[in-house]
């Protein structure tokens, strides 16, 4: 098993005795060190691999809040917090998940599985597809625009601790993961990871090109090679077709 090399942040010396401890009870997780103020850890996140950061808000000097926006390339996170209303602003940083104190140790290991599964998604091993027909060939995920690019429309998501701006015409397929999305493009070897539902992205994706074809899955229309009654194939990757999606998304695949 993978294991997450993680710290913990805490100004409250039995708070973060407390956090520590249950920290040390989860088998995924290597608690490399544990600091009182914001500060004292940044040595270990410059010099060391740290995949986890459960962090207080509430500190002196720094809060977490201005701590995390301080940081160019910060770990995985995981807010810690006796207020609910500060919570929420964590989530404009796209933390994994905030707890609130007193904290429970079943809700802690509920977002240490959320953390450990974001963690795996994140791997390289999964592949964009290969396709059939060369795909856009670009020197950066957020192109800059020019005459060409002008005309073609897109969205944005927010990503990686940053907001990344996503062509419609790049983009293969949308799976759902719970609370993420996985955006498969033309040009990037792994998908795009963002804190939304398929629900949330729907109103992204422009009704003629793109179709729900699964509870999981959103296909585009014009990337799709081949289709066989349950399952779909954007050039190498086979995607299922739900029987409560087929019979429409048959009926919009022939229009194409």
């Amino acid at each position: 098993m993978t294991t997450l090399r993680c710290i913990a942040i805490d100004d409250e010396p039995f708070a973060l005795e407390i956090i520590a401890d249950d920290i040390r009870k989860i088998p995924f997780l290597e608690l490399v060190g544990q600091f009182s103020s914001p500060l004292d850890a940044l040595n270990v996140l410059k010099q060391e691999r740290i995949d986890l950061l459960f962090l207080d808000i509430q500190m002196p000097t720094l809060t977490g809040i201005q701590f995390l926006r301080s940081l160019s390339q910060p770990p995985m996170v995981i807010l810690t917090t006796a207020y609910e209303q500060y919570a929420l602003e964590g989530y404009d940083l796209n933390v994994v998940d905030y707890l609130l104190k007193p904290i429970r140790f079943e809700r802690l290991l509920r977002a240490a599985n959320k953390a450990y599964e974001l963690f795996t998604l994140r791997q390289p091993a999964t592949q964009a597809p290969e396709l059939d027909v060369a795909p856009a060939v670009v020197t950066s995920p957020e192109p800059e625009p020019t005459s060409d690019t002008q005309e073609r429309t897109f969205f944005f998501i927010f990503s990686e601790y940053r907001e990344i701006r996503i062509f419609h015409d790049d983009v293969l397929y949308v799976e759902g993961l719970k609370d993420y999305v996985k955006i498969f493009t033309t040009h990037q070897p792994r998908p795009y990871l963002s804190r939304l539902t398929l629900k949330t992205i729907t109103p992204k994706l422009p009704d003629d090109r793109f179709c729900r074809v699964h509870k999981s899955f959103i296909v585009a229309l014009d990337k799709i090679s081949s289709f066989q009654k349950t399952k779909l194939f954007i050039g190498k990757q086979e995607i299922p077709v739900g029987s409560s999606y087929v019979e429409a998304f048959e009926r919009r695949y022939r229009e194409e």
